[in-house]
């Protein structure tokens, strides 16, 4: 579910396109630790859907396709 993944990338990118232009005019030791933070976990999240993308790992449990398989019961 490549769609996933690249829908997960642009809501991020969107979500940077607005934070980007605050992230300068932060001053007080509390304002640059919150952008900091919030810029590795913008790094993380990008990083790991690019791994999904390129099919580095699996994608999530509730992505991966299931594969139908025909139960039998033998008793």
């Amino acid at each position: 579910m490549r769609h996933y993944a690249i829908l997960r990338l642009l809501l991020a990118c969107f979500f940077l396109y607005f934070a980007w232009p605050v992230i300068p005019h932060a001053s007080t030791f509390l304002e640059l630790t919150f952008w900091g933070g919030w810029l590795i976990f913008f790094l993380l999240v990008i990083g790991a859907n690019l791994s999904t993308l390129l099919q580095m790992t699996r994608p999530p449990i509730m992505e991966q396709d299931e594969i139908k398989q025909r139960q039998t019961y033998n008793h």
